[in-house]
């Protein structure tokens, strides 16, 4: 019988050319075990996207965002199911920032973060953001060893290859 297929947030705080990272460390049992990602996680009873996204952004950094944006919806399918998840960029916020029970937060320079152990489908995404695309969709499809088998940017299948990123569409 297949999982139910899950909805999330995924936030990237920007500051001074920075994205805020969190690397997922703390959690033995994890999907994302070693990887670098943003803020976020699994909607709630009947929230929105944009309520998550507040709540989890409390919750993993102490902040509350006063200015964010919705960027795109990216399915991510891996072992056999889909999680739908909502990307934001956010550039301002009020309180301090606290530990994360999930993994490390730190400051990431934008031209850094291909450095890091990121899930390829990822390294996508931000090429959009970097180039400030409209809202998009974006479709990964994962083997059950993380590989990316395939990419498509709203319907259309990305050339894709992971030494060299995105080709031509």
């Amino acid at each position: 019988m297949p999982r139910e297929n899950a909805m999330t947030t995924l936030c990237y705080l920007e500051r001074d050319n920075s994205y805020l990272m969190l690397h997922r460390v703390k959690k033995e049992k994890d999907v994302n075990r070693d990887k670098w990602i943003g803020i976020g996680g699994h909607f709630e009873g009947t929230e929105s996207p944009e309520e998550c996204l507040l709540r989890e952004c409390r919750e993993e950094t102490g902040l509350t965002l006063t200015s964010y944006r919705y960027r795109g919806l990216v399915t991510f399918i891996y072992d056999g199911r889909a999680e739908y998840m909502s990307l934001f960029t956010a550039d301002a916020w009020t309180g301090q920032m606290h530990d994360c029970d999930e993994g490390q937060l730190e400051w990431v320079k934008k031209n850094e973060i291909g450095q890091l152990n990121l899930w390829e489908g990822d390294r996508i995404f931000f090429d959009l953001l970097e180039r400030n695309q409209a809202f998009f969709s974006l479709k990964l499809v994962y083997d059950v060893d993380g590989r990316l088998l395939e990419a498509a940017l709203d319907g259309k299948r990305l050339a894709y290859d992971p030494a060299v990123g995105t080709g031509e569409r």
